[in-house]
């Protein structure tokens, strides 16, 4: 079976709904105005004209500023969002290791939350009911299985969601920001088991601001600015291109100068310290 992921001319413009600017003056007439007068639907760009291609073994590093639109593509590229203009094929089985707590129900069950979040996953029942015992056991929750999920602490709702997510080898790997929350002995097996389906999978897509980790684990970047692709191909290439973003904006300091700057104020320090009284 081929996989592959292509986007022609894809575009993503969601409504946004704009509080007037109020006509009245004084705190009280402000809120009245706030609360009766009507907002106004405007719509955004979030995704703006993309097209690459992603083959079968491309292991893609999205890049670029905070409100580039990279969490977007993600969920454009799972299918919870539907591109609003252009094409965009997938082609092989995805998962998305965006939202780990997606489908839950805090009324329900840990174990009937097992079959709610895989329902969310687009995954059949019967599949879900070999794997409950196994999520389970990664999770380490055996014994509050009946418990209600409100009873959970974040940390273990977060150890559950991802024992779901990963509980089943796809294509297709999706993710924002490689995963490294919670206690140090569940941090241990969820890394190698993260490895395990990264290296098992066709194809991955990462978004992140860890360039360490980018040139450990991808072999392409795809750069993203305000919603706008700058530049797709080799994974240095692509780091350059992200790096001159930012280089670019006003205020912009460089890290050798910023070192310096530290160096200097602690020597300030230290000698404001070594004076006498």
């Amino acid at each position: 079976m081929t996989v592959k992921i292509q986007a022609k001319g894809m575009s993503l413009k969601v409504p946004n709904y704009v509080q007037r600017a109020p006509t009245a003056s004084g705190i009280m007439r402000e809120i009245l105005s706030e609360a009766f007068v009507r907002s106004r639907r405007e719509y955004r760009t979030i995704l703006d004209g993309l097209d690459f291609t992603v083959d079968d073994g491309d292991r893609i590093a999205l890049l670029g500023r905070n409100g580039a639109g990279k969490t977007t593509l993600l969920r454009v590229l799972s299918g919870a969002f539907q591109p609003t203009e252009g094409m965009l094929e997938v082609q092989g089985t995805r998962q998305a290791l965006l939202n780990l707590s997606l489908g839950f129900n805090n009324n329900a069950s840990v174990r009937e939350n097992i079959f709610l979040r895989g329902t969310a996953m687009g995954m059949k029942l019967s599949k879900m009911a070999e794997l409950v015992d196994s999520i389970l056991e990664f999770a380490d929750l055996a014994e509050v299985a009946r418990h209600r999920l409100l009873t959970l602490s974040s940390g273990q709702r977060m150890r559950l969601g991802f024992a779901i997510s990963t509980s089943v080898q796809h294509d297709i790997m999706l993710m924002d920001e490689w995963f490294g929350a919670g206690d140090a002995s569940f941090i241990a097996k969820a890394r190698t088991r993260l490895s395990d389906r990264v290296d098992g999978c066709r194809i991955m897509v990462l978004a992140s601001h860890n360039l360490q980790m980018i040139r450990k684990t991808c072999s392409r970047g795809l750069v993203l600015d305000g919603g706008r692709q700058v530049f797709i191909g080799p994974v240095e290439e692509a780091i350059d291109a992200y790096k001159a973003i930012y280089q670019s904006l006003p205020g912009y300091v460089p890290r050798y100068d910023k070192k310096i700057a530290r160096a200097k104020k602690r020597a300030a320090a230290r000698r404001k310290a070594a004076r006498p009284e």
